[in-house]
């Protein structure tokens, strides 16, 4: 049996080696002590969320650098102010800490505001999929319970409906001029910049997952008490601080969101654009001698399609790590992937539940360009058989991790499974002799496409109810650029018409378009067994 003083001392050792890569990596930092009172100051108003512009102003300078989108430059010090001038008009206005902020925004300055200025007032901060149809969007901003909605101006009309106590305020707008009360900018541009009052509550951030029936979740996370999630990362991916880090995944998610709070405690430089697009990426990546990127695979794919010629003409010196996440990378991306960007390569496994499970590192994808690399600092991950328990290296199994920041359960309900403390991923996979993890599907029949999880059932629940279709079904399959992508089988009422575009069409005004059938057949009947299930590996042997 472990007593307690021996588990506070295997923590301490823990938090230690967390710090020692802290340390190395410039996130800590041995400063004068009128420097150390002023941030033990700053995290005591405002928590570990909410400090970050101010932490990073004190340790790195006003001036440096915070972020860089198609407005210019906006620093630390700014964003500092920005954070709390948004905070006092929030809290004038009723906002108190426990309420739910919705944020619906693309990649830009003023989702790091309106983060930061929530987590001052001690919010409950709830990160929408841009990629939402209107009915979701409306779903899940009631279900987890929105007081104050943030969006930018291009979702205005998706927003029909959803009514808030504290009404709405706009991020990015159309007109950059726009200075109105209503405006993030507006309120920023003549706002009290003098520090937010401390609210004594720890803000709360709700990211969104899909669980098994495919409904958007959401998954709530508490602030760390704990370097853990900051060490864990450095111990593998060397980003450093005063670095530029290049960020097109979206901050929503939680890859993009976790890699633009570790940049700001880094007092590195963020670049975002608010659209993706693979040359101008790579643009960035060499204007601004970047030394870091965090995509989804995807994103890789296309900026590898560029070709030769585009990375011959780009300045890639500084480029240190690259950190991979939201679907599976695949061996032959991994080794393409490292023939034009050099041996920066960092492919992560884990989810919005477990948060990171494993990395693999350049030396791991070449070795092995199909693996997702070892657990990483802290983390424990198992593969159990169908009666939980532990199976040998080679062997397909569940696989179940357990770490220091997983999430809280549901909003909703309900939780992942879990064993002896491990938490489910609900994938399947195995380890090798050497102690890497191979991801080998899901336990159930949900696909990833493109780094977003799909279920083939909600999309064939919506086809049910199109006036032309008779009955429908959904399978995933393979696909060279997302990993995976779902194709639609129809079959229609007697005389209806109906084209694949029409449905693809039907699809994408009720879902969110990442569920959208890239193919569409239509058949005469879907093959069934005795009791009527559909078969869907007879499905898979039809050609689109």
């Amino acid at each position: 049996m472990i007593t307690l003083p021996i588990q506070l001392a295997r923590r301490a050792t823990q938090e230690a080696q967390y710090a020692s890569y802290a340390f190395r990596r410039g996130a800590l930092g041995i400063d004068p002590p009128w420097k150390v009172a002023q941030l033990g100051h700053a995290l005591w108003r405002y928590g570990m969320l909410g400090a970050i512009p101010a932490v990073a102003s004190i340790r790195h300078g006003r001036d440096q650098a915070a972020v860089i989108d198609e407005l210019g430059t906006m620093t630390y010090g700014e964003l500092d102010d920005a954070a709390n001038a948004l905070a006092h008009h929030w809290r004038s206005a009723g906002l108190g800490p426990g309420d739910g902020v919705s944020i619906l925004a693309r990649n830009h300055r003023w989702f790091l505001v309106a983060t930061y200025a929530a987590a001052r007032c001690g919010a409950r901060i709830v990160l929408l999929n841009t990629d939402f149809a209107g009915p979701q969007i409306r779903d899940v901003a009631a279900r987890e319970g929105t007081d104050l909605l943030v969006h930018d101006d291009e979702y205005g009309d998706f927003l029909a409906g959803v009514e808030t106590r504290l009404g709405r305020t706009r991020a990015w707008t159309d007109d950059h001029a726009d200075r109105g009360d209503d405006t993030i900018a507006g309120v920023v541009a003549r706002g009290d910049t003098s520090p937010a009052p401390r609210t004594g509550v720890d803000p709360k951030v709700v990211l969104l997952t899909s669980g098994t029936t495919g409904t958007p979740k959401g998954a709530p996370r508490a602030e760390p008490r704990s370097l853990a999630p900051i060490g864990a990362l450095l111990s593998r991916v060397p980003f450093h601080a005063k670095g530029t880090l290049v960020l097109p995944a979206p901050m929503f998610h939680t890859l993009g969101f976790a890699q633009a709070l570790l940049n700001g405690f880094l007092g590195s430089t963020l670049v975002v654009r608010r659209r993706f697009d693979p040359a101008l990426v790579l643009q960035d990546l060499s204007e601004h001698r970047a030394t870091g990127m965090v995509a989804v695979p995807v994103m890789l794919q296309k900026m590898v399609e560029l070709g030769d010629d585009a990375f011959a003409e780009a300045d890639l010196s500084r480029l240190t790590a690259i950190f991979v996440a939201g679907s599976q990378l695949g061996a032959e991306l991994a080794s393409r992937s490292t023939q034009l960007f050099g041996p920066v390569i960092h492919n992560m496994y884990g989810s919005t539940e477990v948060a990171y499970a494993t990395i693999a590192t350049p030396e791991d994808l070449a070795a092995e360009p199909g693996c997702v690399g070892r657990p990483v600092m802290g983390a424990v991950v198992k593969v159990f058989d169908e009666n939980g328990r532990e199976v040998p290296a080679g062997t397909t199994g569940r696989i179940f991790v357990g770490n220091d920041f997983q999430f809280e359960g549901y909003t909703g309900g309900g939780d992942k499974d879990r064993i002896d403390g491990l938490m489910s991923t609900g994938d399947v996979g195995h380890f090798d002799s050497a102690g890497r993890l191979f991801i080998d599907g899901r336990d159930d029949d949900m696909i990833v496409s493109g780094g977003e999880n799909v279920f083939p059932g909600e999309v064939e629940e919506l086809l049910f109810t199109h006036d032309a279709v008779r009955e429908a079904a959904a399978i995933g399959v393979p696909d060279e650029r997302f990993g995976q992508r779902l194709r639609a089988f129809v079959v229609l009422n007697e005389g209806a018409e109906l084209t694949a575009d029409d449905v693809k069409a039907y699809v994408a005004q009720n879902l969110a378009r990442y569920k959208t059938p890239r193919d569409v057949v239509f058949v005469d009947e879907l093959p069934r067994n005795p009791t009527g299930k559909v078969l869907k590996r007879k499905l898979a042997e039809l050609q689109p």
